[in-house]
Formats: structure tokens, C-alpha cells, sequence
């Protein structure tokens, strides 16, 4: 049995993906730059999700208003890594996550059908102290998934499930430095 919490992620020894969903306006100009550009805000927090189930959930296949246009952000590891080094668990005292320039939170994984299952997905929150380092030096490439996903999702309706599985980029799980787990990780 897979441990309760574990970052499961796509990465090589360089990047890690992570996966944002946003309205077309953000996502076409960030595309266009390769980059996050305005309208993207650089005055707000932002989340990024390694699990990109997770985020076919929370975004109802990019089907969700405002989160039509899945992007795979491809960021560096050291930045990945700096992020969580400075991150609070939302679970801690108010006050230190107030504080905090980076939140972590555990959610229930999702499966191919957006039930809840018995581990937890790993999601992060950039405050915007920090957006502007995440968009401008962390992030190496930034890739379109919408239309992969809306594929994966009709085949997933139409009970062609592993079809539509295989569609989705494979994820395993990511070797967390120590001193990282134990900070992040309940029960670590």
C-alpha cells in the first residue's frame, strides 16, 4: 500500500510539472510569452498541483468556468524545492500561515472518475511575495493539455477508461528531500 501522503509528479532531474487551470484570456497570453504575463495576477496567491487527476477534478475536466484551458507548467526543481522550503502546512497556527510565503495542503487524491481515494495529493500555494520569482525565474515552459484532457475525459465518460488514462502524462512518485518530508508531511 502507497504511503497517505506522497508527491507523485512528473519530473526529470531538472523540472517538475505542475498543472494550473485558468479562463482563456491567461492562458493564451501566457502561452504566447511563454511565461505568465498579465492578466495573469502577480498580486494574488497561486496554486499548482503536481497531480494532474487532482486537477481534472477540481477543474471538472476543464470544464469549470474560469478553468477552461489546463496548462503544464514546467518549473525547475530548485525552485520546486526553494517554494517548499519556505512553505507553511495550512493545518499549522494562523498566525505562522499568515506569515507563511508559500502554503501547503493536503487534499484526497482523485481517480479517473474524480472519486476521493485513500492517499493525499499534494497542492501549493505561492503568495504573491513570491509570483513574480515563480513566473519569471522558475518556470522553463509552459504547454497547452486542454484539448488532451477534454479527449481523456470524453473517453472516460464513454467508458474507455484506460484509454483516456493513457492520455494523461504519467506521474511517480518524486523523491522529496528529508529535512523537506519532515516539515511537510503529517506523520513524517
Amino acid at each position: 500500500m502507497a504511503p497517505r501522503y506522497q508527491i507523485r509528479a512528473d519530473y526529470d532531474a531538472h523540472t517538475i510539472v505542475v498543472y494550473q487551470a485558468y479562463p482563456p484570456a491567461i492562458a493564451d497570453a501566457a502561452l504566447r510569452a511563454g511565461r505568465f504575463v498579465e492578466p495573469f495576477s502577480f498580486h494574488r496567491m497561486t496554486w499548482i498541483k503536481p497531480s494532474i487527476l487532482w486537477l481534472m477534478h477540481r477543474s471538472n475536466w476543464a470544464r469549470k468556468p474560469g478553468q477552461e484551458r489546463v496548462l503544464a507548467v514546467r518549473m525547475k526543481r530548485d525552485g520546486w524545492e526553494e517554494a517548499l522550503s519556505r512553505a507553511a502546512l495550512t493545518t499549522a497556527d494562523p498566525a505562522v500561515v499568515a506569515g507563511a510565503a508559500v502554503h501547503v495542503q493536503w487534499d484526497p487524491e482523485r481517480s479517473l472518475r474524480g472519486a476521493a481515494l485513500n492517499h493525499y495529493s499534494i497542492q501549493v500555494g505561492i503568495s504573491r511575495h513570491l509570483t513574480r520569482t515563480f513566473a519569471e525565474d522558475w518556470i522553463v515552459g509552459l504547454s497547452d493539455l486542454t484539448p488532451q484532457v477534454r479527449k481523456a475525459a470524453s473517453l472516460v465518460r464513454g467508458a474507455h477508461a484506460a484509454r483516456g488514462r493513457r492520455l494523461l502524462p504519467a506521474e511517480r512518485v518524486y523523491p522529496l528531500p528529508r529535512a523537506l518530508e519532515n516539515r511537510l508531511v503529517p506523520g513524517a
